[in-house]
């Protein structure tokens, strides 16, 4: 019952996006961006192959693996995107229905609200993988001319990577939209958010040097940003899948607490 309750409320936030014409429009802008940041980053004046090409030039010889070089770059400049496609995604999933107010039904249905959370997470993550499927297109065209081909398992962990972090910054996005009917106000304190937990790793550099080796050291820990720069490399750790994991427990917990009070108001 709870599977099939998840499924119910995946395949309805799902259709919403596919109706939006928000989504449509904040889907063609990143094919849009992507594409210009492919063709750059390979083919622009100051792209890789242009600086191979330079190289050969010289007459230096060439040590760089060019396909893994353009893989770092490209996920690198993907991931700043998500910086402003979560919030944009994330906005809708509660603070709408409280603006319409349905938020208080949902809260009284008998489905419970991990699983309408759950459900809602699902949807959205689902919407974004649709999101990847020209990159991937892309990337596939580059990456069958590699010489020497590049190790497919590097291109899969860094989109698992990309993946989980889009998924861990839209279930903090879910919750901060549990908490306002307002989407713009949502949008921009889940922008504030995921910054703040990408460059924890700065902050946590800055504490090290200042205050304790130890506690920078734990605040570096929770950047997202670094255990992205893991998976982007090809390295699959398993404590960066915990954090990913954890954050989006995170989410769904804080999430269901929050429409939780919601239920015991009423």
């Amino acid at each position: 019952m709870i599977i099939n309750n998840i499924g119910a409320i995946f395949n309805k936030e799902l259709r919403s996006y596919f109706a939006s014409p928000l989504a449509y429009i904040v889907t063609s802008l990143f094919w849009l961006l992507t594409g210009f940041f492919f063709v750059y980053l390979l083919f622009g004046k100051e792209g890789i192959i242009a600086e191979v090409a330079k190289l050969e030039q010289l007459g230096q010889a060439i040590d760089i693996d060019i396909a893994y070089n353009f893989l770092l770059d490209y996920m690198g400049l993907m991931s700043g995107l998500i910086i402003f496609i979560v919030p944009i995604l994330s906005m809708n999933l509660y603070a709408e229905e409280r603006k319409l107010k349905t938020l208080e039904l949902l809260a009284t249905s008998p489905i419970t609200n991990w699983t309408v959370a759950t459900g809602k997470l699902l949807g959205v993550v689902c919407f974004f993988t649709f999101m990847m499927f020209p990159v991937l297109i892309y990337e596939a065209i580059a990456f069958s001319t590699a010489n020497p081909p590049i190790n497919l398992t590097v291109p899969i962990l860094a989109h698992l990577g990309l993946i989980l972090l889009a998924a861990s910054s839209l279930s903090l996005g879910m919750f901060i939209s549990s908490l306002t009917d307002s989407t713009i106000f949502a949008a921009i304190i889940t922008f504030i958010l995921i910054i703040f937990l990408w460059y924890l790793d700065g902050i946590g550099v800055i504490v090290s040097a200042t205050i304790s080796p130890q506690l920078g050291e734990a605040i570096s820990y929770l950047s997202l940003l670094k255990h992205y720069d893991n998976f982007i490399k090809g390295i699959f750790d398993t404590g960066s899948s915990i954090v990913f994991g954890s954050y989006i427990f995170l989410g769904i917990f804080l999430t269901a607490s929050s429409i939780e009070t919601l239920r015991f108001q009423r």
